[in-house]
Formats: C-alpha cells, sequence, structure tokens
C-alpha cells in the first residue's frame, strides 16, 4: 500500500496510534482526549515533497515528511485539577517528538462531551433544580439547557474553567422534538466550575428595556406568558408550505468535470489541489495550482468571532469564537445528498475524536460539486449580431457548521478563469432573552413577543498562504487617486493616477473603497511577457465595518484580528489561527495576526501570509424569525497579470438544448428583440 500524502487526514488508525502511544506514556493517571488530528509537516519540508510531486520525481518510495499526530488531552492526577498537555506524535516511529504542559492560563476549547456533562450537572443540581421549580412555566412546556462559552474572563474573576447555559422552554404538547424553544427564552443561566462539576450559581437576567436600568428585571415567576410560539419545521407550520414551487433540478447526464483521486486529490479544469479537514478550521485547500503553477500553498477559514453589544450583564461576555472556543470541524453538519448540495456530488468524511481518544468517522462532512453561476464572459458582434457567450461554471467545496441556534456555511469557489472566491453565508436562529411584556430595547429587535434579538457582529478571518509563482511573494496596495486638474498633465481633468505602495513591513492595514484601495499578491522576480508587470493575484477586501466595541474592552482585546480588514505577516510553522491558539475564556489575543504582526518582519519578496478580516454587524429584523435568511459575503481572490490572456477564452460556448421557454412565456413581449439571428 502506498503511504499517505502528508497532506491527508489522519486516518483512523492513524489515530488511533497516536491515542495509544499517548496513553503509554501516562500510566497511572487518567487522561481524558480532546482532539487528535494532523500536524502539518513544517513548510520547508512539504514544499520540498510537493515541488517532487509536481514534476513527477514521487513514488511509493520517495521519502515523506515525517507523519506527525497533534494530541491535546487533560491528564487528572491525585488534585483532581485537569492539567492540559498537548504532545506531538511520530505515527509511523511510534513516539513522541514533542510535548508541552499549557500554562494554566489558557483554556482548551470546549468538547461535546463536556456539552453533555454540563448539561447533567445541572439536571442534578440541587441550586439549579430549586430555581427551576420556582418557575410557574404553562402546562406542557419542559426546560432546555443550551450550552454555551463562558466568554472573556472580569479581572475579578478566579481564573478556573466555567460553563455556562442559556435556558429555554419548549412546548411539548405537539409531541414533535424539533418545536422551537428559541421563542420562550428563561431569564436565567447557570454557572458551572468544570473542576468541581458543580453549579455554583444562577445569573438572573435584566428582562427590562428602554428607559429601564440595567439591571432591571421583572419579578413575575410567570415569566413566558408573554411569549408566543413561532414554528419552522414544515409540518408544525400553522399556514403549511407554499404548493406552487414547481421541482427545479441539477442534472449532468455525464456526471461531473472534476476527478478526485488519492483519497483527497482533486483536479478540475486546469485546477490542481488538496483537500484536508480538521476539527478546528473544518475543509482547508492545499497546494492549489492552475496549469501546473503555483497559486496558494493553503487556504483556510482561520477564525470568527461574534460580540454581543447588549451591556447589561453577563452579556458583555457573550462572545463566541466558534473555531476557537470549540472548533468548527468538531460542528460540521452531515451533508445531506440533494439538500446541502446539488447536482453530482463527492463527499468527504472527516475524523473527530472520542473523549478515549478513539478516532470516529464524522461522515459527509464536505461535499464537492459543480454549479452554474450564470455568464462567464460574452460578446456579441453587431455588425453581423453574432453572439458568443460561456456560462461561469464554479467548482464547489461547501462544509456547514451548527453553533447551538446558528448556521454557518463556508465554501470555497475555484472558477475556469483562475479566480477563487471564499464566500460565507450566514443562517439560523438569532440568539434571543426575554425581555418584559410591551417594551421595546435599544439593544436590538423584539422578533417574537418576549424575544429580544440581540445586536451583534460576526466578524470572520480567512487566511491565505499564497505561492504565487513560488513562495517568495510581496503585497502591493493599489490605490487609484483623482488628480488635481493642471495644465501640464492633467488639462481636462480627466486623469486618475494608479499608486502602488510595496508592504514591507508586517501589519494591518485597512479597506478604502474611495480609494479604490486593493492589494495585489505579487511575484516581483517574475514578470507578465505582456504587460511588464509582476505576476499576481489581487485581493479586495470586504469593506465592512469592523469590531465596534470600545478598543479598551475585553471583546476588543480577545480579537485583534477583527480591528483591520487586511493583515500581512511573515510565514511561521504552525501559526494558524487569527485569534490565537487558546480562545476559550481569554482575556486577550495572545499568539494571534496581532502578535506576529507586531514582530514587524520583513514581509517583501518573502514567504508571506494574509489575512483578510470581514464581517457582519448583525442588527436583527423581524424577517430574521423564526430562521434567518442567509446573509450572504464574499472575499474573491482573483488572477491579476498572472496569465497572458483570458484564461477561460477557450470555454466552450455550448447551447444547453434542455433548456425551453415556458409556457405563456414571451410570445406576446411588443419589445423587439435585437440580432435575433445571434446564433452561439
Amino acid at each position: 500500500m502506498a503511504p499517505p500524502h502528508p497532506l491527508q487526514q489522519l486516518s483512523i488508525d492513524e489515530t488511533n496510534v497516536a491515542r495509544d502511544v499517548t496513553l503509554s506514556l501516562h500510566e497511572g493517571v487518567v487522561i481524558e482526549f480532546r482532539e487528535i488530528f494532523l500536524q502539518e509537516p513544517p513548510k520547508k519540508d512539504l514544499v520540498k515533497f510537493l515541488d517532487q510531486e509536481h514534476s513527477g520525481q514521487v513514488s511509493d518510495g520517495t521519502p515523506r515528511p515525517a507523519r506527525l499526530a497533534k494530541v491535546q488531552y487533560d491528564v487528572i492526577g491525585g488534585s483532581k485539577i485537569p492539567e492540559f498537555h498537548e504532545s506531538v506524535i511520530n505515527i509511523t516511529q511510534r513516539n513522541r517528538v514533542a510535548h508541552e504542559v499549557v500554562s494554566s492560563d489558557y483554556h482548551a476549547a470546549l468538547t461535546m462531551h463536556e456539552f453533555a456533562t454540563f448539561v447533567e450537572v445541572c439536571q442534578k443540581s440541587p441550586l439549579y433544580l430549586s430555581k427551576i421549580q420556582e418557575l410557574k412555566l404553562p402546562a406542557g412546556f419542559e426546560v432546555v439547557i443550551e450550552p454555551w462559552p463562558y466568554g472573556g474572563m472580569d479581572a475579578t474573576e478566579e481564573n478556573r474553567r466555567y460553563f455556562q447555559g442559556l435556558l429555554f422552554a419548549q412546548d411539548t404538547r405537539s409531541g414533535n422534538p424539533d418545536s422551537n424553544f428559541y421563542a420562550f427564552p428563561i431569564p436565567l443561566i447557570p454557572i458551572m466550575d468544570w473542576t468541581k462539576r458543580e453549579i455554583i450559581k444562577i445569573l438572573e437576567l435584566a428582562t427590562g428595556g428602554k428607559g429601564d436600568s440595567l439591571t432591571a428585571r421583572n419579578e413575575s415567576l410567570n415569566i413566558i406568558d408573554h411569549c408566543k410560539g413561532s414554528e419552522y419545521t414544515p409540518e408544525l407550520l400553522s399556514e403549511g408550505t407554499r404548493s406552487d414551487l414547481k421541482p427545479l433540478h441539477v442534472v449532468q447526464p455525464e456526471g461531473p468535470s472534476f476527478k478526485v483521486t488519492d483519497e483527497n486529490l482533486v483536479e478540475w479544469q486546469n485546477w490542481r489541489m488538496r483537500l484536508s479537514f480538521n476539527t478546528r478550521e473544518g475543509a482547508v485547500l492545499h497546494d492549489l495550482t492552475y496549469q501546473g503553477r503555483n497559486v496558494l500553498h493553503r487556504l483556510s477559514m482561520s477564525e470568527m468571532t461574534v460580540p454581543y453589544a447588549d451591556p447589561r450583564e453577563p452579556y458583555h461576555r457573550k462572545q463566541a469564537f466558534d473555531f476557537g472556543d470549540g472548533g468548527a470541524g468538531n460542528c460540521a453538519n452531515n451533508l445531506t445528498l440533494g439538500c446541502d448540495c446539488l447536482g453530482v456530488i463527492k463527499y468527504f468524511d472527516g475524523v473527530i475524536t472520542g473523549p478515549d481518544g478513539t478516532g470516529q468517522v464524522a461522515k459527509n462532512v464536505v461535499c464537492l460539486h459543480e454549479q452554474d453561476n450564470g455568464i462567464a464572459w460574452k460578446h456579441t458582434n453587431w455588425r453581423t449580431g453574432r453572439a458568443v457567450v460561456t456560462r461561469r461554471r464554479e467548482l464547489v467545496f461547501q462544509f456547514i457548521i451548527t453553533l447551538a441556534n446558528y448556521e454557518y456555511a463556508f465554501y470555497y469557489i475555484l472558477n475556469q478563469a483562475g479566480g477563487i472566491t471564499v464566500q460565507v453565508r450566514a443562517t439560523g436562529i438569532v440568539s434571543v432573552v426575554n425581555i418584559d411584556e410591551g417594551k421595546t430595547s435599544a439593544y436590538g429587535n423584539i422578533v417574537s413577543p418576549g424575544a429580544l434579538a440581540q445586536n451583534h457582529q460576526h466578524i470572520f478571518c480567512v487566511r491565505i498562504d499564497p505561492a504565487i509563482d513560488g513562495h517568495r511573494n510581496t503585497v502591493v496596495q493599489e490605490e487609484s487617486l483623482q488628480v488635481p486638474m493642471n495644465p501640464e498633465t492633467n488639462p481636462s481633468g480627466n486623469y486618475y493616477e494608479v499608486v502602488q505602495t510595496p508592504i514591507t513591513t508586517s501589519s494591518g492595514i485597512d479597506a478604502d473603497p474611495q480609494r479604490h484601495r486593493i492589494f495585489k499578491i505579487q511575484n516581483r522576480n517574475k514578470l507578465n511577457p505582456v504587460s511588464g508587470k509582476p505576476v499576481g493575484y489581487k485581493i479586495v477586501p470586504p469593506a465592512t465595518q469592523l469590531l465596534l466595541a470600545d478598543k479598551n474592552s475585553m471583546q476588543a482585546k480577545r480579537a485583534l484580528f477583527a480591528q483591520h480588514h487586511l493583515w500581512v505577516t511573515k510565514h511561521n510553522d504552525d501559526e494558524f489561527y487569527a485569534g490565537g491558539r487558546y480562545t476559550l475564556q481569554s482575556s486577550k489575543e495572545v499568539g494571534g495576526v496581532g502578535d506576529a504582526a507586531a514582530r514587524h518582519d520583513k514581509v517583501d519578496n518573502e514567504d508571506i501570509v494574509v489575512w483578510s478580516s470581514f464581517g457582519l454587524t448583525h442588527n436583527p429584523r423581524v424577517e430574521d424569525w423564526p430562521v434567518m435568511p442567509v446573509e450572504l459575503l464574499e472575499l474573491h481572490i482573483t488572477p491579476s497579470d498572472f496569465f497572458t490572456k483570458n484564461p477561460a477564452i477557450d470555454v466552450p460556448s455550448n447551447k444547453d438544448l434542455i433548456s425551453k421557454l415556458s409556457d405563456g412565456c414571451c410570445e406576446k413581449s411588443s419589445v423587439p428583440i435585437r440580432h435575433a439571428s445571434s446564433r452561439l
């Protein structure tokens, strides 16, 4: 059997080897495993192997970088206080090559079994049960516990590992387990000390509105009587579903145009790349080439933060880091044929880790398919009436995560013209809290009686490790600037100047649409033979609003990456996470992109990393309830003088013979159709 490629994710067997080696190093103590995933090889070793692979020099006997596993686990000794460890295990040699006992200043990411433990502890807690028994819930309602990250630690708090839960009441009278409990928020939050496995307090939440104090609370125990049910599952909709929607099918009678070999090698329309999946970042693309030329070394979703804008305690701590706090890969959906992805689909499985360290298959966590996205390019010769038009065919890698109430869908989209789009879609159910009957709030919007959806932001960061015709690249800021009218160079006032400024030192920069500020990642050692300019790819950072929290706030200190649209840093091995390695209960960003930029490294003609931060300021609408329509964000990575002509000029302009006129459509149109003789 051929050895695994260095970029293939760990198999179940490899995961279990890492588990067994780790257990053998800690005899006589209890080990609770958190994550086991591929430790990617040092970049210099990986690039050497990939260069051999690209030149066709790799065989089964070719030396490969060491096959390594990162193992994160707790060691529980006589003190019963868990000690967080990280080890790197050589799978082939079955030994440990690196080990770190992580400082107690940091907290490991959450695991699903910890969430289950929290719920069990609540249900056995006398303090919790006494508070629930005081509530006067209507007949047929049951309390639902929704685990949530604790958030940033206040300066006065002891640094312990805490869990918290939001509480809701579910109407069980329908007998449907999917009845929407979010419509009935309960203004209590239980807090658990993880080490003690004990509910140490129950927070009683403010329920006031405009004009009330930050602590105003309705003392009535009939806390959900003013709330109203609101369902989203089809069988519970009082109005039913639409009956006038006819089928629309994606049909590929000859199959897809992509090819998948060696488990994760994908080839499509001059593109070649590898896909991996890990529990923190989800899907990652590696070694992207077009027509055999290097484009990107690695592309991933690095981090996201969701800070809330309600100043009332404890909502000042309500800030999730959905990749760092619990791992996007751990929350990935098992995608469903014909629902999440359409057409001819290739699914990829992931591997996750159980609490005993055993590898488990996560089915269908990534789907690969093609889609049509309208016109790719077109021109009509008005003299002859002939139109030549091609469709924009795209290759889509998709994964979706569910984080309690919310969903995020992530897409890496490649097109036939050498372009890459990173797309994020936000949907799911907005986080709501209880508000007194008849009141409104400055902190959000009432989306259903008794349910206040708080204002918040979703800020994402994409990590781009470029390899534009090689691994020595430079980011150039380009602006198009107005030039005052003058008799020498701009006598009519119509000229504008294009100004390029190389980024020479690691730093963060902001978008500026008024200056048409874009960024080009260039290989300045190689010139385009047509234009004479360096070959490159351009990035237009989405000019979305950055983090709104005060710079001195804990929310801001924990998310430095969310304070600039674009960052340029020098590559360091294992520096993948924009918000730092440990975000759970952090008080500041440590080891993230802010620290990387603060090194002030030289970044021109170097091995660099580009980080793009963008997001959505979400001030909820009633239309976001009970499940919000998707909000869509896109980052475009587009060739700029990389090719000598449009690389998609050879895409066939075939007519789709399946398309047909709708009955009764257009026959009576009085609008003249120009160039009726146009042909494809």
